[in-house]
């Protein structure tokens, strides 16, 4: 076990990061005496002596950390940060006389550091504004990862930055560097990310949300959240505008992150339009928005421009990952809502804010699956797999089919597990599905009309089970699990 104490000692340093994180909602709560001050002060109070008793305790086990102390680190960061993100929560509620049991103050901190945007909370627009700022605040601090911006502002760790950066970026190919050193790519990639913050909230602002609203949906708009400060979520604003907004900034954050930096540093954009995945998560997006407008437009369900604006809007945010909504869709013809929410497995860019499958693994499937049809009428062909100008290593190739397969047995798993316990097949499968993608509404009772808090424990339990996986990419936290994995 001394092994790992090099990894309890870091996750110290990144609880006492987080719990600085709670001044945000502490401010709020200041400004706008909703009387919850005591409550922010005490929570960051309790996490930033539990993180610094870690740190200052193991302060003798500093040594490089291996990829598996990365993976362990990434896996101890998504299961254990909630815990405290949980405290001021139940507290807050409790306080104000809205009892919540841990199952689901839990439940409501993954969803929101995990940015699935799935919520057990009804009457949102009467809960005070420091706890909506929190729920929110902490789908902006997962967006990007907390590992990542730790890695770019906290170099006093003393240890492998690469290991953790790995560990916690999503995709299959995560060897390339940006540059030489991984703090400053961390850096430029939370640089790119504060930036399109700013502008996010400017624009809503401008557009005709209160300051407050501003943030709290630009913190769940660029992080591809999706939660919401009010029981009617995008449709509270009613506006062609604002929701206009809100599409160009998805459209936005589903794309690689890193593309961004790489454009900016250069000074060119050539390179950014030409990158495949890029074009596969707009082309799949906008695509999808348009299919979903035919749809609704061939039933009948709504003239021509509100088929476009309700079409787009929602295969967009749901394909993204992202979970707004501003009518309830399950109403509209089947086909739509499952369309959108089977594309938003697979919508978003490696690199972004958004989980699922991602793009870039469906283009080397797709490309995987050519070549081989190729080898049946011309077996001694040589047809490597490619991914723009860059030869698809093999190794990615087997990674991306592992990576399938778990996905696979891991969504019907679970799915028959939530049956088994006499949940309905099609809320069953969306839930989990939804959670495992980080989604957050799905189909049937948990659709954008209803919310989580119908399930029962266990089956919320199921559902937090699948969102620490999909957030983890699945892999990496199932690594653990394996006897290989605790052998030096």
């Amino acid at each position: 076990m001394s092994d790992f104490f090099p990894v309890l000692r870091v996750l110290g340093a990144l609880l006492t990061f987080f719990s600085l994180g709670m001044f945000v909602p502490w401010i709020i709560s200041w400004t706008h005496a909703d009387g919850l001050r005591h409550v922010w002060a005490f929570s960051a109070a309790i996490s930033f002596a539990c993180g610094a008793a870690l740190w200052g305790g193991l302060r003798r086990y500093k040594r490089e950390l291996q990829p598996r102390h990365g993976i362990f680190l990434v896996s101890l960061t998504w299961v254990l940060l909630p815990l405290f993100a949980t405290l001021p929560m139940m507290w807050a509620l409790n306080d104000i006389g809205r009892p919540i049991n841990f199952t689901h103050a839990y439940f409501e901190s993954v969803s929101g550091l995990t940015t699935t945007g799935a919520t057990v909370l009804a009457r949102l627009d009467a809960l005070p504004v420091s706890i909506n700022v929190w729920r929110t605040f902490l789908q902006w601090l997962g967006g990007m990862g907390i590992l990542v911006l730790a890695v770019a502002i906290l170099p006093l760790l003393g240890v492998g930055g690469s290991q953790l950066f790995k560990a916690e970026v999503a995709g299959p190919i995560k060897d390339s560097k940006l540059t030489p050193r991984v703090k400053e790519t961390a850096k430029g990639l939370w640089g790119i990310y504060a930036t399109f913050s700013a502008a996010c909230f400017l624009a809503y602002w401008a557009g005709g949300m209160s300051a407050i609203d501003a943030m709290m949906h630009m913190f769940t708009t660029v992080s591809l959240g999706g939660l919401s400060s009010h029981d009617a979520s995008f449709a509270y604003f009613a506006s062609p505008l604002l929701e206009g907004i809100a599409v160009i900034f998805m459209l936005a954050a589903s794309c690689n992150f890193a593309l961004y930096f790489i454009a900016l540093r250069k000074g060119h954009w050539r390179g950014f339009w030409r990158d495949p995945e890029l074009r596969g998560t707009l082309a799949a997006l906008v695509g999808g928005g348009l299919v979903v407008a035919l749809v609704l437009l061939a039933k009948g369900v709504y003239g021509p421009v509100d088929a476009l604006r309700y079409g787009m809007f929602h295969a967009i945010s749901v394909g993204s990952t992202t979970g707004f909504a501003i009518v309830d869709y399950l109403a509209w013809p089947v086909f739509a809502p499952l369309f959108m929410l089977l594309l938003s497995s697979v919508a978003t860019s490696a690199g972004s804010a958004g989980c699922g499958i991602k793009m870039v693994r469906v283009l080397i499937l797709v490309k995987q699956a050519r070549r081989e049809m190729t080898r049946l009428v011309h077996p001694r062909a040589v047809q490597p797999v490619t991914l723009g100008a860059m030869v698809v290593d093999h190794r990615v190739i087997f990674s991306v089919l592992a990576f399938m397969l778990v996905y696979g047995v891991t969504t019907i798993s679970l799915s028959m597990l939530l049956v088994l316990s006499d949940l309905d097949p099609v809320t069953a499968f969306s839930a989990v599905l939804a959670s495992v993608n980080c989604t957050g509404p799905g189909l049937g009772s948990v659709g954008p009309a209803g919310n989580f808090s119908v399930l029962t424990d266990f089956q919320v339990w199921v559902c937090t089970f699948a969102m620490v996986l999909g957030r983890l990419e699945l892999l990496s936290f199932i690594a653990l699990l394996t006897p290989s994995f605790w052998r030096k």
